[in-house]
């Protein structure tokens, strides 16, 4: 079966305290979001790749394209004032039916062997989310108390998050699902089964400085030699 992904990069740097967006950062010398387009590419030369950005900033990714001498083939797709609706923007840019992966911009350390269990899984199970097991302890905090909740019931979801691209079109009619920070809330919504997948701890998402030292080291290690 066919196959595409579309990767959102719709962030600012107001967590991380700088003026640009983070995608934009510099990581090991080229901009974050390289990277990650970086990563699907080394997957699958033939992937179509859908990018997401808001609309002001596509002059200065076309410019750091220019200046990169970025040629990882990609299309751009106007962002929404939301997530929701900028990944149902690119959904509307899917041209056929396939397994369609969704991939944060700022996640750019995610290897080949995870972006095609994804896939694989995700054409046997309708979708695929990775997600990984927290290790430290938690407490629930609310109303001037805090408790103690069993993690082992607890998951951290990654992307890629791998659907079938036409039950997801589906899912994505509904706007009362446009509040869910993740395609699988989306996609839940519509009354499919979410079938959870095992991630992997690099698979880290930059949001705040320490991210990005943590992501300089990996990618040096794995995707730099």
């Amino acid at each position: 079966m066919k196959k595409a992904v579309i990767i959102v990069a719709g962030g600012t740097g107001s967590r991380m305290g700088i003026n640009i967006p983070k995608q934009f950062m510099l990581l090991n010398g080229k901009p974050l979001l390289m990277h990650t387009l970086q990563r699907f590419y080394e997957y699958d030369q033939k992937l179509l790749i859908l990018l997401v950005l808001p609309e002001n900033e596509n002059d200065k990714w076309l410019s750091l394209v220019k200046n990169y001498s970025f040629s990882i083939p990609h299309t751009i797709v106007k962002g929404g004032m939301t997530r929701f609706h900028s990944v149902k923007y690119g959904l509307e840019k899917v041209p056929w039916p396939c397994i369609l992966a969704i991939h944060d911009g700022v996640r750019p350390i995610c290897s080949s062997s995870l972006i095609n269990r994804c896939f694989e899984e995700a054409e046997n199970n309708s979708n695929a989310i990775p997600a990984i097991r927290i290790t430290e302890s938690i407490r629930e905090v609310g109303h001037g108390n805090n408790f103690i909740i069993d993690r082992e019931n607890l998951r951290i979801i990654q992307t890629p998050q791998c659907f079938d691209s036409e039950k997801l079109k589906r899912a994505y009619q509904n706007n009362d699902a446009e509040n869910f920070t993740d395609d699988a809330g989306v996609f839940e919504h519509d009354g499919n089964k979410i079938h959870l997948i095992e991630g992997e701890r690099n698979n880290i998402k930059i949001t705040i400085q320490d991210n990005l030292y943590i992501a300089s080291a990996l990618e040096k290690e794995f995707f730099s030699k």
